[in-house]
């Protein structure tokens, strides 16, 4: 497996900072994020987007995915067509900008009954998050397969698709190559065991995020380094060995430190490498 880190374990770096940030600590790639400012937003020019891939391959840094905050804003399983079609229009804007930059692989949130870290959103019944997301993602496969970047859906605290057999099975119903789990490790520890995630989904993983997670006492502010939580990371390891997949990690940590915060950038590089040569 690959190593890479996520744009959102940086605290008020720009993607440059973060790439060389993330090359000194280790990195082999880094997962940058399309949002409202920056270089990757949804009215970047071409020459911005060429600019900054040609950065990263200067350093010697992979962009293997990009993923993206917008998809809080607006969802593919809204009551409001007019919501769901930004969704749509951010998605496709997702996956050009991955198209851009050369990543393989886009993470997008598929739909949400509610979503645990946003308490005003509304409550959407789940057999209709359920079709209509389905309906959303079949559209968005052909526009995947058309650019030749991957769409990753990531289990995420959204209480959709919250067991492995039924990701699975919305995966397979969607029916295209270019559509898999973007599968975040340590977002399922709440409710159950990442190794059986991973053993279920087998080949449909397109990408993966690192995180670690405690269940005691639980909750958002359970997230803890690499290492330190409950993830059972040895059976994690025989669990991706036994699927095949051998691509890329994206460290993903989230809250970030107070004080001295590249020093986790450092942290979660050392630790990964232990995780990924399996020295326990």
């Amino acid at each position: 497996m690959k190593k890479s880190i996520n744009i959102w374990s940086f605290v008020g770096k720009t993607n440059r900072e973060a790439m060389k940030i993330a090359k000194d600590a280790g990195f082999e790639g880094i997962e940058l994020a399309l949002g409202t400012t920056g270089e990757i937003t949804m009215t970047s020019t071409d020459e911005e987007l060429l600019s900054l891939k040609a950065y990263a391959q200067e350093l010697g840094i992979a962009i293997p995915s990009i993923s993206s905050g917008l998809c809080w804003a607006d969802s593919l399983s809204a009551n409001d067509p007019a919501e769901r079609q930004r969704a749509h229009d951010m998605i496709v804007r997702q996956l050009y900008c991955a198209k851009m930059l050369g990543a393989e692989t886009i993470l997008i949130i598929p739909g949400s009954v509610s979503v645990e870290f946003v308490p005003e959103w509304p409550v959407v019944p789940y057999d209709v998050v359920y079709q209509r997301a389905l309906e959303e993602v079949k559209k968005l496969a052909p526009i995947a397969e058309e650019y030749g970047v991957e769409i990753g859906l990531e289990n995420v605290w959204n209480k959709f698709l919250v067991s492995p057999l039924e990701m699975r099975s919305f995966i397979d119903e969607v029916g295209s190559d270019y559509v898999g789990a973007y599968f975040d490790v340590g977002n399922v520890v709440y409710s159950g065991y990442p190794e059986h995630w991973i053993r279920i989904l087998g080949n449909r993983i397109k990408k993966v995020h690192f995180k670690d997670y405690r269940r005691n006492p639980g909750g958002l502010n359970a997230f803890v380094d690499l290492l330190s939580g409950d993830v059972n990371w040895p059976e994690v390891m025989k669990a991706f060995r036994d699927a095949g997949y051998e691509g890329w990690a994206a460290g993903e940590m989230i809250p970030q430190y107070a004080y001295a915060s590249d020093q986790i950038i450092y942290n979660t590089s050392a630790s990964m490498e232990r995780i990924l040569n399996e020295k326990f």
